[in-house]
C-alpha cells in the first residue's frame, strides 16, 4: 500500500476514534438497566430496587405558592382553581443553590416524575422548584400570554417571566448559584429559557439539564400520534383497547388483591401473565399523549375563543359541562392542534407562512449553534427513545459531542429514576 494511502487510513481512523470517544455512550453490558423494550421501560420505569433511595416528603421543607400573572383574563367560572398559578418549593435550612425543574408534556408540577427529581435534588442539598409544562392546563390559563404553547422561543419567555416572579416572591431564600432542569418537552424549554438568560442575565445558570427531549418537535408528536393508531389484537368494534386493557388489570388486581396503581405495580404487571403485549403498550403510551394534546387543545381553544372545540359565545358558569367539549378535543391529536390552532397563530405573529419554517424555530435546530458553544448544557438521551427520528441522534452527536450522555435502554424518560442515571444527575450539577 502507497505510504500517502496508509497515511490517509491513519487519519482517518484517529478521526473516527475520537467522534466515537466524543459522546459518552453507556454500553448495554455495563449499564445494567433490566427493561429493554422501550414500551415497557417508559410505562414500568425502573423496578423499585434499582432506583436510589430518596427522603420522604415529611422529611422534606416544602409548600406551594401561588403568582397571579393575568389578573385581566378572563376565565369561565368553572376554570376559577387556575386563575392563579402554583408552584412547589422545597427549601434547605440554610443558603444553597436552587435547581428549577421544568415538567413534560402538558405535566402539572407535582407530576410524578417531577416530584422524584424534587426528592433526588433536595436530598443532594439542593433548593428545588417545581414548575407545571408551559402545555399544562394549569399555565396555558394562568400564565401563557397568548394562551398557545408551542412556539418554543415565546414559551420561554412566559416560563422565564414565571421564575423571576418566584425569585421576588422567595427573596428571603438564601440561594448561592442557580441551575435549570428538564425532562420530555421540559428539555427542550429549558434549552430555550437557558438562552434567553444568556441577554436577560437574572439567574446566569450555572448547569443545564435537558433529560430525553425532543429534537425535532413535529417529529416527535407525530410518532406519539401514531402509538394511538397501533392495532391491537382482540380489539374490533365490539371489544374497545379499554375493555381490554382493564380486564388484565381487573384479573391481575384480583390475582394479587390489591388494587393500588403505582410505578411498582406496573412493573409487576408487566412480569405477570397478564403483562401487556408491545401494540397493547405502544397504544397506552399514546392514548395518554392523546388526552395531553386534548387538554392543550381544549384550553386553547377555550382561552382564545376560537370555536374549534367550544363556541365562542356558549354559556359558560361553575355548573356548565365541559364533558361534551373535552370529547370533543379528544379527536384532536397534536399534529391537528398545531395545524387548527398553532400555525394559524404563529402566522398571524408574522414569523413566517410555512411548516418547515415553523418546525425549524420551535425546535433545538434553531439553537444549534448556541447549544454546540455552550459548556454548562448538557443531555441525557436514550437510544431507543421512542420521540426520537431518524437523523435526531446524529444532531445530538455532532451538536453535544461529549457533553451528550447516550443509554442504551429506557424508551422515554424511562430511566430517569434508575440509579445510574440519577448519580449521573448529581454528578453533573456539582462537577
Amino acid at each position: 500500500m502507497p505510504r500517502a494511502s496508509r497515511l490517509l487510513l491513519l487519519l482517518a481512523g484517529l478521526w473516527l476514534g475520537n467522534a466515537q470517544a466524543a459522546v459518552n455512550e453507556i454500553d448495554a453490558v455495563s449499564y445494567g438497566f433490566p427493561l429493554t423494550n422501550p414500551f415497557e421501560a417508559t410505562i414500568a420505569t425502573a423496578p423499585p430496587e434499582l432506583r436510589p433511595v430518596l427522603p420522604d416528603d415529611a422529611d422534606i421543607d416544602q409548600a406551594d405558592y401561588s403568582l397571579r400573572l393575568r389578573p385581566r383574563r378572563e376565565l369561565p367560572d368553572n376554570f376559577w382553581p387556575v386563575k392563579s398559578l402554583k408552584y412547589r418549593l422545597a427549601r434547605q435550612d440554610g443558603p444553597a443553590p436552587l435547581v428549577f425543574i421544568i415538567s413534560g408534556t402538558a405535566a402539572h408540577y407535582a407530576n410524578d416524575k417531577t416530584e422524584d427529581l424534587k426528592r433526588l435534588f433536595y436530598g443532594a442539598g439542593y433548593h428545588v422548584v417545581q414548575l407545571s409544562s408551559p402545555t399544562s392546563y394549569d399555565f396555558i390559563a394562568a400564565a401563557s400570554r397568548h394562551a398557545t404553547p408551542g412556539i418554543s422561543d415565546r414559551d420561554a419567555i412566559d416560563l422565564y417571566q414565571v421564575m423571576e416572579r418566584i425569585r421576588g416572591q422567595q427573596s428571603d431564600l438564601p440561594v448561592t448559584g442557580y441551575d435549570l432542569v428538564g425532562y420530555s418537552l421540559g428539555g427542550l424549554n429549558a434549552a430555550f429559557v437557558s438562552h434567553l438568560d444568556e441577554s436577560r442575565k437574572t439567574f446566569n445558570f450555572r448547569r443545564v439539564l435537558l433529560i430525553n427531549p425532543p429534537v425535532n418537535l413535529y417529529t416527535s408528536v407525530a410518532n406519539l400520534d401514531r402509538l394511538v393508531q397501533t392495532e391491537v389484537k382482540g380489539v374490533d368494534n365490539s371489544s374497545t383497547f379499554y375493555d381490554l386493557v382493564l380486564g388484565k388489570l381487573a384479573r391481575y388486581f384480583e390475582e394479587r388483591g390489591t388494587a393500588q396503581i403505582d410505578a411498582a405495580m406496573l412493573y409487576d404487571f408487566q412480569q405477570s401473565k397478564q403483562r401487556l403485549s408491545d401494540e397493547e403498550m405502544a397504544m397506552l403510551i399514546g392514548t395518554v399523549f392523546r388526552f395531553a394534546a386534548a387538554d392543550i387543545a381544549f384550553t386553547s381553544d377555550l382561552i382564545n375563543r376560537r370555536g374549534f372545540i367550544i363556541p365562542p359565545t356558549y354559556p359558560m358558569d361553575e355548573g356548565t359541562s365541559l364533558t361534551p367539549f373535552f370529547k370533543r378535543a379528544l379527536l384532536c391529536d397534536f399534529q391537528c392542534y398545531i395545524r387548527e390552532q398553532l400555525m394559524p397563530y404563529w402566522r398571524r405573529q408574522g414569523d413566517g407562512k410555512s411548516l418547515l419554517q415553523m418546525i425549524d424555530q420551535v425546535s433545538l435546530y434553531s439553537l444549534r449553534t448556541y447549544l454546540a458553544g455552550s459548556d454548562k448544557i448538557r443531555v441525557f438521551h436514550n437510544r431507543d427513545d421512542l420521540i426520537l427520528s431518524p437523523g435526531d441522534l446524529g444532531f445530538l452527536r455532532r451538536t453535544f459531542g461529549e457533553r451528550l450522555t447516550l443509554f442504551p435502554y429506557g424508551g422515554h424518560c424511562g430511566n430517569m429514576n434508575y440509579r445510574v442515571n440519577t448519580q449521573a444527575m448529581l454528578e453533573f450539577l456539582r462537577d
